[in-house]
């Protein structure tokens, strides 16, 4: 395998580390493959000294990155956060409970787990059928508009809408908060970095009002009431609810609108497959599988050592950081053959990583590939076909892995 040779960077700039994958052009340019694929074939795990997020370890295999999630009390989610910007003094701290260790992170990950039980996915299926049958309709066949903004983001932030019994007709604030919560490019950026210190307090004063007007009411089945009815998490302070708040909005969002993008945008990449899956609508759930797989719409994870150890041969020491690089295990060979193609009926399309694995394994999963499966089942009732008409607009960080925008134009098959 040919080796990616030393960029140079302008001159009187530093040197670029062609193997740094923390850096936003890879991702907004969609050139993030070659050296993850470098990484991956020097074993998987690599120290990187100089990066604008401070030294870490890459994890890109996939066994050594199921080794790490599995050791939740060695690998630690809470010692530093879950991404590889560093908190910084004066930095707003927001407890949630995926950046929180055993014992608390079990409690309130409990609270909300009900929200996404397979009862309560059979009781939403009518309903997100409908919103998404409704968005469907209303679009333009044979004309040009924006997939990511009239199909992705509208599905996805109906259905947080929903989750979080929030005001509809305000509903687009909740994809506004959640792009500038999921953001870590802010993280180098001391101007941004307040302004959305303002922008989530906003966030944290409206849910404050949502909440107070639920107190003292009989429990309903929205987030927002099973966390006031839970022990676990009705005495959390403004930030812990605020972190959980974000959690779940990034979560809920970002997940589900990139890979609602990808279905687009891979298939028009993949004429073969997407026919083959026009063909037999029977592949769906495989597919939905598989598009989440070949996205991966988190990039990474973070975790910490807390104590001295040993990974695959590499000593790692008591307060390293590692990012776990799912988008990238998810493309490792040795599990998935031909990685970097589409197969809607790739046989292990299901081992995927990209809802990570073990204690913090996703915990809407069912309710993402419920949603992504619905659209796809109703764009073959209607026999449409989405057919990109240019280059995407990719978001431009190494955490969210996702599209601003989509030219597209609709057809039938």
């Amino acid at each position: 395998m040919a080796t990616l040779a030393t960029e140079t960077a302008a001159p009187g700039s530093m040197s670029i580390d062609p193997l740094d994958v923390s850096r936003p052009e890879l991702y907004r340019d969609d050139t993030w493959h070659a050296p993850f694929r470098e990484l991956r074939a020097r074993g998987g795990i690599h120290y990187h000294d100089n990066t604008a997020f401070g030294p870490f370890w890459s994890i890109t295999t996939y066994k050594p990155l199921v080794q790490v999630e599995s050791l939740p009390d060695i690998f630690s989610s809470e010692a530093g956060g879950i991404t590889i910007a560093d908190m910084a003094e004066g930095d707003i701290k927001m407890p949630m409970f995926i950046a929180m260790d055993r014992p608390k992170h079990t409690d309130q990950r409990r609270t909300v787990a009900p929200a996404f039980t397979p009862s309560e996915m059979v009781r939403m299926t009518d309903n997100i059928r409908m919103r998404t049958a409704e968005i469907l309709d209303s679009l333009p066949v044979g004309q040009e508009f924006d997939w990511v903004d009239r199909v992705s983001i509208e599905l996805t932030t109906q259905m947080l809408a929903l989750l979080f019994d929030f005001p509809w007709e305000e509903r687009r604030k909740l994809t506004y908060w959640s792009d500038w919560a999921g953001d870590i490019e802010i993280a180098k950026d001391p101007v941004r970095k307040e302004e959305r210190r303002q922008i989530l307090f906003e966030c944290a004063a409206y849910f404050g009002n949502l909440w107070q007007g639920k107190v003292g009411k009989e429990p309903t089945p929205d987030l927002i009431s099973m966390m006031i009815h839970s022990d676990a998490m009705n005495h959390m302070d403004q930030m812990e609810f605020l972190g959980n708040l974000i959690l779940l909005i990034v979560g809920g969002n970002d997940t589900t609108r990139n890979s609602m993008s990808a279905y687009a945008w891979g298939l028009n990449q993949f004429p073969e497959e997407r026919a083959k899956l026009e063909a037999n609508p029977g592949l769906i759930g495989n597919a939905t599988q598989e598009i989440i797989r070949w996205q991966t719409p988190l990039a990474h994870m973070r975790r910490t050592a807390t104590q001295d150890t040993e990974l695959d041969g590499h000593k790692i020491r008591e307060g390293d950081k590692l990012g776990l690089w799912y988008i990238s295990a998810n493309r490792d060979e040795s599990v998935f053959a031909d990685a970097d193609s589409i197969i809607v009926d790739r046989e292990n399309a299901r081992r995927h990583l990209a809802f990570g694995h073990g204690i913090h394994r996703c915990v809407g999963a069912r309710l993402a590939e419920l949603q992504i499966g619905v659209l796809m089942e109703e764009m073959a009732k209607r026999r449409l076909r989405v057919n990109v008409t240019g280059e995407p607009e990719r978001v431009a960080a190494c955490f969210v892995h996702g599209y601003k925008k989509m030219a597209v134009e609709l057809s039938h098959y």
